[in-house]
């Protein structure tokens, strides 16, 4: 499975309820927050809406 690793690195403050609404389901509340999710399209999508606010770094594979 692959594991994508999520930081918030600007504040929400100011932006639409869409896309501070993302950041709460991806377990993003404050800037410098990072979080791990398994890759997926729906993920992607999320991801998309609030490029501007998140960085993804390195798409990490887990050993079986």
């Amino acid at each position: 499975m692959t594991r994508i690793e999520i930081r918030q690195h600007r504040s929400a403050i100011g932006e639409k309820r869409g896309a501070k609404q993302n950041l709460s389901a991806l377990g993003l509340g404050r800037t410098g927050q990072v979080v791990t999710h398994e890759d997926s399209p729906t993920l992607r999508g999320m991801l998309r809406r609030v490029a501007h606010l998140v960085q993804v770094s390195g798409e990490n594979k887990e050993k079986a």
